[in-house]
């Protein structure tokens, strides 16, 4: 509601369209990056780099490892500087959802990446390329007459929409920000903005005044 009233907020996309979307990608490389930004809230330089070893995929409670980079001028290549690699924390992210982590095991066994634990599992010539991967299932999307609620969508629009999506399945917003690898909460506070509309359709203000003698514990009166 709040993008329709055309408010500064994050342009998102609910799960439903991602689902969609994630149909129009042709093949199981391709998916899988843009799951993980999807499931993980990575910018597109944290995604291209991440390697095998960063993966826990078999534990009781399957994580990712990412480092927390800023978005900086644009490299010819997904991974990070050494420079970038001395300086960034790592973050652990939970991946609850077991699809997702069925079809990253599906991904590792496929490509055989664990033969290459500290290659970049998506060693593309530039961030443009998943850019392209993206446009590409829009426009295959569009070929069907299916149409999404944001336009243009990017890499970043996959982090919106993860933030969104924890907010609105209650989870508080300073864990948010721990996982988003926000250093302050104004930056996490921003997405919730997106809420300022979307109030319970039951919520009154008005009440009549007889109501509201008997909540007051007070008797009628022909005053009112």
């Amino acid at each position: 509601m709040a993008i329709a009233a055309d408010l500064d907020v994050p342009r998102y996309l609910l799960a439903p369209e991602i689902a969609v979307l994630l149909r129009y990608l042709p093949d199981l490389r391709q998916r899988m990056l843009i799951e993980t930004l999807w499931n993980t809230g990575a910018r597109i330089n944290e995604a291209l780099a991440l390697t095998p070893s960063d993966f826990f995929i078999n534990a009781d409670m399957p994580f990712v490892r990412l480092r927390t980079l800023k978005q900086r001028i644009p490299r010819s290549r997904g991974r990070p500087t050494r420079e970038e690699r001395q300086e960034v924390p790592f973050r652990a992210l939970p991946l609850p959802d077991v699809d997702y982590v069925r079809r990253m095991q599906e991904f590792f066994a496929t490509f055989r990446l664990m033969t290459r634990r500290a290659t970049p599992m998506w060693d593309v010539a530039s961030q443009e390329t998943p850019r392209n991967w993206i446009r590409g299932a829009v426009r295959r999307a569009e070929q069907d007459g299916v149409t999404f609620s944001v336009r243009p969508v990017t890499p970043h629009t996959f982090r919106h929409s993860y933030a969104v999506h924890l907010l609105m399945n209650g989870v508080h917003i300073k864990q948010v920000q721990a996982l988003m690898g926000h250093k302050r909460l104004e930056n996490t506070e921003v997405y919730t903005r997106i809420f300022a509309l979307d109030v319970t359709p039951d919520l009154a203000f008005s009440m009549s005044p007889d109501s509201a003698l008997e909540l007051l514990g007070l008797p009628p009166t022909r005053h009112i």
